[in-house]
């Protein structure tokens, strides 16, 4: 896969990933009654509102990678195990 459709892949599995984190991250805070209180709060958002980092990091670390260089190309007439 060149850089080109790395990023292109990339880049639309980090927008997929980011709505569904969303949406994952405030359905936890529902279901864990996160506002009724201030400690949980405090605790909770910063956590959440930092966890996505890493994957996303990780994904366009993975989008910047180089493409492979391509194999040399075979020299006619070369044989490598003879001397001439």
């Amino acid at each position: 896969m060149t850089i080109r459709q790395r990023k292109l892949v990339g880049a639309i599995a980090l927008l997929v990933f980011l709505a569904v984190y969303a949406l994952a991250a405030m359905m936890v805070a529902v279901v864990l009654q996160v506002g009724g209180s201030k400690l949980a709060e405090i605790l909770y958002y910063p956590v959440a509102g930092l966890a996505w980092l890493p994957p996303a990091m990780w994904l366009v670390k993975w989008m910047q990678r180089p493409d492979a260089s391509p194999p040399a190309p075979h020299r006619r007439g070369a044989n490598p195990g003879k001397a001439s």
